[in-house]
């Protein structure tokens, strides 16, 4: 079989992610953060249509970028290929995840508790200040679990499926979740657009994520969890990932977490022993496999298309 342009430009940028990792300065996510920001501050309101308004302006708007970009090359051709390679790099953030997730676990060995707190706001946004290590490597393990899907199935899924406008438009989508997506007193209203289309985007994928989990763990463990616990999350789409890499890691997730002063009560994923150091380690190579196996699966998607 010939890989198509497509197909062939989701490996060329996996493997640019791999390389390279995420630029320390002047990436276009980051600069489409800032734009976001200045846009909030012209169009915010405390209101849904207000959110909505704004996310389509954001995420429409790059996604027709990318659309005008691909109309401009010849389908198949070596421009396709080489703006789907560029659109993969800058979309993709494994490689940057897994680095995140071994200092974490390099700060934890070392019982570094005050500087393992502080590094994981590059995870997320769980208050750590009073974290204990396990906790902290729970809080870890669920980070690389979540953001695998996140930074890496589902780009890679919505580009096999549509090509640059596809990377595109789920990054920013994703991205404005991560900035607005909160249910803080500011955005409950006007993040609920993001929100939402965030979740939407993540439907397949998150499940995507699951399966390959339990592929490439060679047991069904990971799906008997998802499929008993993935429910008492409060995400649709964390739950069934996280509780995927509970299974397959042999541990339970969840439990009490902290975000902004507001404690969120979770239920538990998983059966076996509570998370520890260790694991850490165990779930960024877990990550590593999930993030092949998405390429593989992906790429066969798009030389489809």
């Amino acid at each position: 079989m010939v890989i198509g342009a497509r197909a062939a430009g989701l490996c060329a940028g996996f493997a640019l992610d791999l390389a390279l990792a995420d630029p320390r300065r002047g990436h276009p996510v980051a600069a489409f953060g800032t734009v976001a920001r200045r846009l909030e501050d012209r169009l915010y309101a405390d209101s849904r249509p207000a959110g909505a308004a704004y996310t389509a302006t954001l995420v429409g708007g790059t996604a027709l970028l990318g659309r005008l970009g691909s109309a401009a090359s010849r389908r198949g051709g070596f421009r396709e290929f080489a703006l789907v390679t560029a659109a993969t790099y800058v979309v993709l953030g494994g490689t940057s995840l897994v680095r995140e997730g071994d200092r974490m676990a390099s700060l934890l060995e070392a019982d570094d508790l005050p500087a393992a707190r502080i590094r994981l706001s590059h995870l997320c946004a769980r208050d750590g200040s009073v974290l204990e290590g396990p906790e902290l490597a729970r809080a870890t393990v669920e980070s690389v679990a979540e953001n695998t899907s996140d930074a890496v199935v589902a780009p890679l899924f919505w580009g096999a499926v549509l090509g640059v406008p596809g990377l595109l438009g789920y990054r920013a989508a994703n991205t404005l979740d991560a900035m607005v997506g909160y249910r803080s007193p500011r955005y409950a209203r006007f993040g609920w657009a993001p929100a939402r289309l965030d979740d939407l985007l993540n439907l397949v994928p998150a499940r995507l994520a699951a399966l390959l989990t339990a592929l490439v763990s060679l047991s069904l463990t990971p799906l008997h969890v998802w499929r008993h616990d993935a429910h008492r999350h409060p995400s649709p789409n964390a739950g069934p990932v996280e509780a995927a890499y509970a299974g397959a890691l042999g541990v339970r997730l969840g439990g009490s977490n902290s975000y902004d002063g507001v404690t969120e009560l979770r239920g538990t994923l998983g059966h076996g022993r509570p998370v520890s150091i260790d694991d850490v380690r165990r779930a960024n190579r877990l990550s590593r496999r999930v993030s092949a196996a998405a390429l593989v699966t992906c790429a066969l998607i798009a030389s489809r298309r």
